[in-house]
């Protein structure tokens, strides 16, 4: 891995974001496998929606969650068919949900009855009958599940308690199908109790929901909610503690005749895509100031600020890290507060993390930055211009790298003079 890397900032320098196509490829055979093909597996496209990676994902995973028209054009730019996309988010405007029904998406999925009635009339004014999911807001999230997005006040989704009524109301629109339901109630978690827990929430719910509504779904979506391990002493997800314990409740679905011809999708990004980034920095100069030694490098927070701890975080730590030039011996007898180029004291990468002495010229890995890494940060803050994105992968027995990148220096720097 090292040697990958030196080469990557040695050929195209640094900043720079690394995304390895072979251990996406991996990930996302492994979860096929683990849940014994009862999935078909989506990929939410929020998690890193680089063309190169979207391209590439065409015949690996079964379709896109999108949540915006420019998710959708980069998409279909990418060779994806429409129909083989979702669109979620709770804020679509009127010319999202037209340009939608316009391409023929595979599914919109409603998160309000008002959303409901203005994409029905869209659909009216097209001629066309538009199929759509329904999200569902569980009332319950299972303890210890990570970052929920259920069990109190929300944007996304109906309530589960709000459901019965809104759903009959969604099924009477003329112009839309309803053509199953959609559960995303949680994100970045490593517990499997939790996961499996919730997973069979997700199950009760559909049943539930599909036999009180003469429902026969095409299609039912279950948010996997899936996290990957940032920070040292995290554990990475028992996935066969998760399939378990929910495979045979999967086949207790599908053995029901109203769900027997239903697919049933997992929706996951971050877990396909995670672990299979770094993001490379250098060092410009080292300095120690009041007791404290201080890297300065040449990106953070601008493309990175999930790793500053501006994204979600409650409590700041570090993200695994390693010096990817020189040798580690020692890498524990000096510490250093990683900074970026900044104006800012919140540009800091890490604060005290041991990766061996440090001098200008090196550079620094940062594991788990396949997701909501570039296009997730302030780029344009004080006008730096923006990381280069590298893909790598094997191609006849050997490793190539390609420059994949999503923004050129030009987009977002001024010319120097």
């Amino acid at each position: 891995m090292k040697d990958i890397l030196s080469q990557v900032a040695r050929d195209h320098g640094t900043p720079c974001y690394v995304y390895l196509m072979d251990q996406v490829r991996e990930r996302v055979a492994l979860v096929r496998a683990a849940f014994g093909n009862r999935f078909h597996v989506s990929y939410a496209v929020k998690a890193n929606p680089n063309p190169g990676l979207l391209r590439r994902l065409r015949g690996v995973v079964d379709g896109l969650d999108v949540s915006s028209a420019g998710e959708v054009s980069r998409a279909i730019a990418a060779g994806w068919e429409p129909a083989e996309l979702g669109f979620t988010g709770p804020g679509k405007t009127r010319d999202e949900l037209q340009a939608a029904v316009d391409h023929g998406l595979g599914q919109v999925i409603v998160e309000s009855l008002d959303e409901a009635e203005l994409l029905a009339g869209i659909a009216e004014r097209a001629q066309r009958r538009q199929r759509v999911l329904v999200r569902v807001t569980p009332t319950k999230v299972p303890r210890g599940f990570g970052l929920n997005m259920s069990g109190k006040p929300t944007q996304f989704g109906i309530d589960e308690e709000d459901l019965d009524v809104a759903l009959r109301q969604i099924t009477r629109l003329p112009h839309l199908e309803v053509g199953g339901l959609h559960i995303y109630s949680g994100t970045q978690c490593l517990n499997a109790a939790a996961i499996a827990e919730n997973l069979q929430i997700f199950i009760e719910i559909f049943r539930r929901v599909c036999h009180a509504h003469d429902l026969t779904p095409q299609l039912l979506v279950f948010g996997s909610g899936i996290g990957i391990p940032y920070y040292e002493g995290d554990a990475p997800v028992d996935l066969a503690a998760v399939t378990d314990a929910v495979n045979p409740s999967l086949d207790a679905l599908k053995a029901e005749p109203r769900f027997a011809a239903t697919v049933l999708a997992l929706e996951t990004g971050r877990y396909l895509v995670g672990e299979a980034g770094y993001y490379l920095t250098s060092v410009i100069r080292t300095k120690r100031s009041r007791g404290t030694d201080i890297a300065i490098c040449d990106g953070g927070m601008n493309h990175h600020l999930a790793a500053t701890g501006h994204f979600g975080s409650i409590v700041r730590r570090n993200y695994r890290m390693f010096k990817v030039t020189g040798d580690d011996h020692g890498a524990g007898e000096r510490a250093y507060d990683l900074v970026g180029p900044l104006c800012t004291t919140i540009d800091t990468l890490a604060r005290q993390v041991a990766v061996g002495r440090l001098e200008a010229g090196d550079v620094i890995a940062v594991r788990g930055s396949g997701a909501y890494g570039l296009t997730a940060s302030p780029v344009y803050f004080i006008s730096h211009g923006p990381p280069r994105e590298i893909l790598v992968e094997t191609v006849g027995g050997r490793v190539s790298t390609e420059d994949v990148s999503l923004l050129r220096p030009t987009e977002t720097s001024e010319a120097k003079g």
